[in-house]
């Protein structure tokens, strides 16, 4: 008599995880990983601060570019005289806004420091201008009129004092460069004052005859030209 058959399957162990075991696991791994991640985000967060550059300072940057003579002109002036000037420029932009109802400002105040120089243009002397008596040793020269030759201002010392623009006021690019250009003109227009032409003249006299008389002159006389007549 035949036994009871077995199941081919039996000595199959078949073992199925169990539900407490695997999901204890899957959170050691999730914390595992949280964790890690935790330390990598806290790491980059204190490390790159100390790796990152300090933010470069601000700076000017000139770049060289060739500079192109255009033209050269021979002079031969002689400067007899510099005038130092100051002079403070108050210049204002009045605006009208809202339909004329408010008047706008943009005003500037500058200090202007210049210097003006004078002398003479020797390039305008011709020939008829110069004699000379050998008998006499005497020298007879007629020289143009004492003449402007620059104005400019001393840019170490020239400054805006202040700058206002009022509210509704449209700020003004051009002012400074409008209040630089009066601080010029104001400047010659002030030098020009007083015995400046006159000192211009007599520090030029002494110069040629100076001059004149290294070159063997015994005496020199010494005429004016009238200012605006040009010579040969």
């Amino acid at each position: 008599m035949e036994g009871p058959l077995q199941d081919p399957y039996a000595s199959v162990a078949v073992h199925a995880p169990r539900p407490r075991a695997q999901a204890g696991r899957a959170a050691r791994i999730a914390l595992l990983a949280v964790a890690l991640l935790a330390s990598v985000g806290f790491g980059a967060l204190v490390v790159a601060p100390r790796l990152r550059a300090p933010a470069p300072a601000s700076s000017v940057v000139a770049r060289p570019s060739p500079a192109l003579v255009i033209a050269i002109r021979d002079l031969a002036r002689l400067e007899t005289t510099e005038v130092h000037v100051e002079k403070v420029v108050d210049l204002a932009d009045r605006q009208s806004r809202l339909f004329g109802l408010v008047q706008a400002t943009d005003a500037l105040l500058l200090v202007a420091v210049g210097h003006v120089t004078i002398g003479v243009d020797l390039a305008r002397i011709g020939e008829d201008d110069i004699a000379m008596d050998p008998e006499t040793g005497v020298a007879r020269l007629t020289l143009p009129a004492p003449e402007v030759f620059s104005t400019r201002l001393d840019e170490g010392e020239t400054y805006v004092y202040t700058r206002k623009t009022s509210l509704l006021a449209r700020r003004n690019e051009q002012l400074e460069s409008r209040a630089r250009k009066e601080a010029t003109e104001a400047i010659e227009k002030a030098a020009l004052e007083g015995n400046v032409m006159a000192r211009a003249k007599a520090q030029a006299e002494r110069q040629i005859t100076a001059l004149a008389t290294q070159l063997g002159a015994k005496r020199v006389e010494i005429r004016w030209r009238d200012a605006g007549v040009g010579g040969d």
